[in-house]
């Protein structure tokens, strides 16, 4: 059996062969082990618990990959064979490999659990932050994935210095060619920050209304009032002027009439009373002011300020039409008639104009 064990082979004894693959067997057999078990304790531990850093732990742990363990395997198993220079490098660049892409999961996933668990908070409350979650998600992501780059080139002996020189040169003409995308990436958050508007908000952009249904990483999506969905950038989102009514508590109105110049001034200075009744008598209105404004062209104009109490626009133009209908009753029981376009021209000379008719032979047959 010594002979056996003392042939070489590749430049190492047989022994020595057998012993690297005892210890690859052992890690990867110790882990698919070890790793079920692990993962049952905790699932049951987390199922008696109320924190979440064990679901969080149970999460990373899920990532564990046995092929990685396979490669981190052969960092012990390399330690008992004579190689070349060259496959023993590679070797332990296999085995570092597998241990910074294990190690990345394992993070990854565990962060992962934690961002996924706030959006799933903030969906009920605040919808516009999950969206704002998943843009940190992609972000998180990508720096701990560069993280893990970078430090498993300083592992393989690469200058990382120099990498990260050349990745700044690079990440310049990356960034001019992706300006367009990465500003609306950084909109997105800026509307998250911020909080604009959120998702199920109504809102007006420029010419366009409508009810937010989505804020993605690069555009916002609204469901106008006619039904179509508008798509925005969220770069344009945050240079226009965007009014939001979700937030609106009262509804300021405005509104005018004018009746007709032949009202008498004491009439006109019941008006102003007879809309402060119709306005009280709106169980959602309040008067701010009514007054006799100016004197038109055809009309004697009075304008009105009241608030609606409710931000609902069904409310309001209710509340607007049962003004206009008692504003027509009450006007027409006093007599008082509303203005509208008219131009009237008044002739007048010191004596009357001579007027004569001329037949058609050339004759005059009188005049006046």
């Amino acid at each position: 059996m010594s002979t056996w064990l003392s042939l070489t082979f590749l430049g190492n004894p047989l022994l020595n062969w057998l012993m690297a693959l005892g210890w690859l067997v052992l890690v990867v057999g110790l882990v698919a082990i070890v790793q079920p078990i692990a993962v049952s304790w905790l699932a049951a531990l987390s199922a008696r618990t109320s924190n979440r850093w064990d679901d969080a732990l149970l999460s990373a742990l899920r990532g564990t990959r046995l092929a990685l363990v396979g490669l981190v395997g052969l960092y012990p198993a390399v330690q008992n064979l004579n190689l070349p220079t060259l496959p023993g490098k590679w070797l332990l660049g296999l085995a570092a490999v597998g241990l910074f892409v294990q190690v990345g999961l394992w993070v990854s996933r565990f962060l992962d659990f934690w961002i996924r668990l706030s959006r799933e908070r903030a969906v009920a409350h605040d919808p516009e932050t999950a969206t704002g979650l998943a843009a940190m998600s992609f972000i998180a992501r990508l720096v701990l994935w560069s993280l893990v780059f970078l430090l498993l080139l300083d592992n393989l002996g690469f200058n990382v210095t120099t990498l990260l020189a050349g990745l700044g040169v690079g990440g310049i003409a990356v960034g001019l060619a992706l300006q367009n995308i990465l500003g609306d990436l950084f909109s997105s958050l800026s509307i998250v920050l911020d909080k604009p508007f959120q998702i199920g908000h109504f809102v007006v952009v420029d010419n366009f209304s409508g009810t937010v249904e989505n804020i993605g990483l690069k555009t916002t999506r609204i469901r106008s009032i006619s039904g179509e969905i508008v798509v925005f950038s969220n770069t344009d989102l945050t240079k226009a002027r965007l009014r939001n009514y979700k937030f609106m508590q009262e509804r300021r109105i405005v509104f005018g009439f004018g009746v007709t110049y032949d009202t008498p001034a004491d009439t006109m200075a019941q008006i102003p009373l007879w809309v402060k009744a119709l306005i009280d008598a709106q169980p959602d209105a309040r008067l701010d002011r009514a007054h006799f404004k100016d004197f038109g062209d055809s009309s004697l104009n009075f304008e009105v300020v009241y608030w609606m109490k409710s931000a609902d626009f069904t409310a309001y133009m209710n509340t607007q039409q049962a003004l206009n209908l008692g504003l027509m009753r009450v006007l027409a029981q006093h007599g008082v008639e509303f203005a509208f376009p008219t131009r009237t021209l008044q002739l007048q000379v010191a004596q009357a104009l001579p007027v004569a008719v001329q037949r058609a032979g050339g004759s005059a047959v009188g005049s006046a």
